[in-house]
């Protein structure tokens, strides 16, 4: 189970990577939820919740396992909240693009209330800061779009 909890919690690796683990998760997250946005919406809703709450029971397990508070090398978490900021967008690859950019901006700044939710024990706290990064991210990009698509026509 500690290989699975590893493997899960790092992305596969991913967040052993040296230098800028989140981002290259973040990065390779896109391309998982790439499909899903041709998909009904209870869909992809559904392959969220199942990463939410799987990433919540693994980055737990794991930040226990190596003894360190939310790790660096956990990134489940930014799988979800990639996952989160493509939820509904169009499916054009800048939106995509836009969807990574915006969610590591809103999780590396942490606007409130985001930074707080880092504070909720184990594996909540890793995974519900970055949903919320990725919800606003995706509030953006919506507003982004609804712009583009039907003010600027």
């Amino acid at each position: 189970m500690r290989n699975i909890n590893f493997l899960i919690a790092t992305f596969f690796g991913i967040g052993k990577m040296p230098v800028a683990p989140g981002t290259w998760a973040s990065l390779a997250a896109a391309p998982f939820f790439w499909p899903l946005l041709n998909q009904p919406l209870w869909l992809f809703g559904l392959v969220l919740v199942v990463v939410y709450f799987v990433g919540v029971y693994v980055s737990g397990q794991y930040e226990k396992q190596i003894g360190k508070k939310d790790p660096s090398s956990a990134v489940i978490d930014e799988v979800l909240g990639v996952g989160v900021a493509m939820f509904g967008i169009p499916d054009q690859w800048y939106y995509a693009v836009m969807a990574v950019i915006l969610f590591r901006l809103f999780d590396i700044w942490k606007p409130y209330p985001i930074h707080r939710l880092e504070q909720l024990p184990a594996g909540w706290g890793i995974m519900t800061d970055d949903l919320l990064a990725g919800v606003y991210a995706n509030v953006w990009i919506q507003i982004g779009a609804f712009i583009v698509n039907n003010v600027l026509k």
